[in-house]
Order: structure tokens, then sequence, then C-alpha cells
């Protein structure tokens, strides 16, 4: 009787260990992810191509509320263009991140500041972001934004 409690208590201890396990990596990869995004506004803003080469998955495709699909090369060149602008930043607001294994989904605002006032200060954003690991690292692999009123 003594080993079949012995038993149970461990095969529960084991169980709870690996629940534990699971929660702290699904909790280390929405941390992982998130800072995969504030990374891409930084370098959106620093017009960083090789960090931007570095975030995007080689599939990379990005749409704009109902235009025409975008992929990596075009979608760095249209940032990247021109010298990085010191008076424009971005707040990333009401994020959600839900991962499933090795997908990530991100959701939320993001909006344009200029110290400035010139456009587009003010511009806010909604996302929706898809990201996966590959190779033990987060890319993102699709986005499409939408213009909130």
């Amino acid at each position: 009787m003594r080993r079949i409690l012995v038993s149970a208590a461990l095969a529960i201890s084991v169980a709870w260990g690996a629940a534990a396990q699971a929660q702290g990596s699904a909790t280390d990869a929405k941390q992982q992810v998130s800072q995969l995004l504030r990374d891409w506004v930084t370098a959106e803003n620093e017009h960083d191509a090789a960090a931007l080469d570095r975030i995007l998955d080689d599939q990379f495709i990005s749409t704009y509320a109902a235009g025409k699909p975008t992929r990596k090369a075009a979608f760095i060149a249209s940032l990247t263009k021109g010298k990085a602008d010191p008076q424009q930043s971005q707040s990333l607001t009401d994020e959600t991140i839900v991962v499933d294994g090795d997908t990530a989904i991100l959701v939320g605002t993001d909006t344009f500041h200029r110290t400035d006032h010139a456009e587009p200060d003010g511009l806010a954003l909604r996302y929706t972001i898809t990201c996966v690991r590959r190779h033990g690292h987060w890319v993102a692999l699709a986005e499409h934004i939408v213009k909130l009123p």
C-alpha cells in the first residue's frame, strides 16, 4: 500500500512539474514575442534594414487594409528609405498575445507620435501579427494592419 501511495505521489509531482514548466514556457514565449515586436518598432524607427531582415521571416508578407500584399524585401525597402527620423516614435497598446506551440498571434494597437506634430502624428493602426519559432528564435511571418478611426 505504501508503495502505491509513493508511486501516486511521484506521478502527481511529475505531472505538476510538467504543467508548471509548460506554463513557464508559454509565459517565456509571450515575453520573447513581445520583445520581438518592440525590436521591430525600434528597427522601423531607426530605418535598420539588417535588424528587420533578422526579425522578419523569409516568407514574410504584410497587408494594409484591403491593399495588395507586400513581401519581405519590398516591405523592408519601403521602411528604410531615407534617414531615420528622430522626431518619430511609436507606442504599442492593447496587446494580446496567444501562443500555441511554435506559433504566436499578436493583436494590438500601434500609435505614431511626432515631436513636431507633423503627419503621421496620432495615426493609430490595429495590427494582427503571426510569429513562428524557427530554429529556437521567434520571427514575424505575417502582419495585417488597418487604420483606426
